[in-house]
């Protein structure tokens, strides 16, 4: 059976992966990716690091799973949405991508706001004015990089920027157009008119391309860099959460996926379009399905600049018990109660982006006295991202959406510590998944129903088995509750305070 490959242009790592057809994984390889904030709120990265990594691990995949290159018959890649990467005439980066969590353009979101009525907006291009769109970042960049901006000849995404690196073909996927506002949900074209409002012109976009739909094919030249066979298609690509979303086996109407990565999101199936300002809306993998979602602007990468920031004084103890900074925190979380007696964080470390949609607001913590410890400050950080999906919940329920069966996934999934504290939160039973690689599965499986060498979507689940099922506990209901209300009235205390 033919082999598939599928890259996941990831925010703190590229990973990749080699499967068989239909069912076999014969490879996974990582590579960190450098996130930079030269300032407060900003969020940048290298694009030629990605396409480096890209390299780099494709020649491991192979060199390790010991297959010959002909075996591999497509590529699908996958990645984070919608980073903004910009060449010039000469295609050549003009700067660093500005990514989906960077908050820098709150100035320009509020001047959209005023130009035109968010209602329109909304039922147009199917999300909000906020600071996820690339209008705004581009709007940001004529205003304080002019001659940055001038020189714009090609405005795409993360997995944009790979596919045309391995094809030489410029093409934006569907999800990244969306969630740019470049997309008219009536029509599912990229419309001149919303594409102005970003002050360039329509030449700057390249043409849509469906998630599954071949692209272009290997050149030459990318197969010398990569080790790949010349000539196999490339399909458009897929955005990460839902990729990580399709292999999760979110299906079905009414399934939620709750992805711990570098952010969290939130994802839902749904057989209706029903924008809502507060959160985003995706096309599903699934042809006819959509996926509402929310993200927000951090997760995981905020517990690694806690752990990093503050936690460098327990390795040794850490080691010494055999476990990772991550796992000690949590073994010492485990042992204060819920509530953190009183401590409670705000995580809004680069702003958040929904349901508040807020990109001055800064990450704080407060009730703490003499008494408080790490463990406190841990255990009060993960219960604030706890308390932040469940705001994403309700409003989710809010929009009419059932929400019937919770999966969980990516790295954050595996502490139980974390999971514990969400179900509770919560009140819902949540499942963990087994083999679940990420995105990249995702990826590969797109690339091989679009080059037709599988037909179910579906058939995906092969790949992944069902972990332990973690159940609420009903004795942490009431100070849940209570902690959930202050989470609520702590954000609307300070906000508009801070800058």
């Amino acid at each position: 059976m033919p082999c598939v490959l599928g890259l996941d242009i990831g925010t703190t790592s590229t990973i990749g992966i080699l499967i068989r057809l239909p069912d076999q994984v014969l490879g996974l390889a990582s590579r960190p990716v450098t996130l930079c904030a030269p300032h407060p709120g900003w969020a940048e990265e290298d694009p030629k690091q990605w396409w480096d990594n890209a390299c780099g691990i494709t020649r491991e995949l192979i060199t390790a799973s010991g297959i010959a290159p002909g075996e591999i018959a497509a590529v699908g890649v996958t990645g984070m949405l919608p980073a903004v990467v910009l060449l010039d005439g000469r295609d050549e980066l003009i700067r660093p991508s500005i990514q989906q969590s960077d908050g820098r353009c709150g100035a320009e979101v509020a001047e959209l706001a005023a130009e035109i009525p968010e209602a329109g907006f909304l039922a147009r291009a199917g999300n909000g004015i906020n600071q996820q769109l690339v209008t705004a970042k581009l709007r940001w960049l004529e205003r304080h990089e002019p001659q940055a901006f001038r020189r714009i000849a090609t405005v795409f995404g993360s997995y944009d920027y790979v596919n045309w690196q391995l094809t030489g073909i410029k093409a934006v996927e569907q999800n990244w157009a969306l969630e740019a506002g470049f997309t008219d949900v009536a029509t599912d074209a990229i419309a001149d008119d919303l594409v102005a409002l970003a002050h360039i012109p329509r030449s700057v976009v390249p043409s849509r391309s469906l998630s599954h739909a071949i692209l272009g094919k290997v050149t030459p030249e990318a197969a010398a860099a990569t080790g790949l066979p010349a000539g196999i298609p490339v399909v458009g690509g897929a955005a990460d959460h839902i990729a990580s979303a399709l292999c999760a086996g979110v299906l079905a109407p009414g399934d939620v996926l709750l992805k711990f990565g570098g952010s969290v999101d939130v994802l839902i199936a749904s057989d209706t379009v029903a924008p809502d300002p507060r959160l985003y809306l995706d096309y599903h993998l699934v042809p006819g399905l959509y996926m509402p979602n929310g993200c927000m602007a951090t997760g995981g990468s905020g517990l690694n600049w806690f752990v990093q920031t503050f936690a460098g004084g327990e390795r040794e103890a850490a080691a010494k018990a055999g476990l990772t900074l991550h796992q000690y925190l949590d073994r010492l979380a485990a042992a204060i109660p819920a509530g953190a007696e009183g401590v409670q964080v705000l995580p809004y470390f680069l702003g958040e982006k929904t349901p508040i949609h807020d990109p001055a607001i800064r990450a704080t913590f407060s009730g703490l006295s003499l008494s408080s410890g790490l463990p406190h400050l841990w255990r009060a950080l993960l219960e604030a991202y706890a308390y932040a999906v469940r705001h994403h919940v309700e409003v989710l329920r809010d929009m009419g959406h059932a929400t019937t069966n919770f999966l969980v996934s990516d790295g954050g999934s595996n502490s139980s510590v974390w999971m514990q504290i969400v179900a509770d939160v919560l009140q819902v039973p949540l499942q963990r998944l087994s083999g679940h690689p990420g995105s990249c599965l995702g990826a590969a499986w797109t690339a091989a129903v679009g080059s037709g060498l599988a037909e179910d979507w579906a058939g995906v689940s092969g790949f992944i088995s069902l972990r332990d099922r973690i159940e609420p506990q009903a004795s942490n209901r009431s100070v849940y509750a209570r902690g959930y209300e202050s989470f609520r009235a702590l954000y609307q205390q300070l906000r508009g305070t801070t800058a």
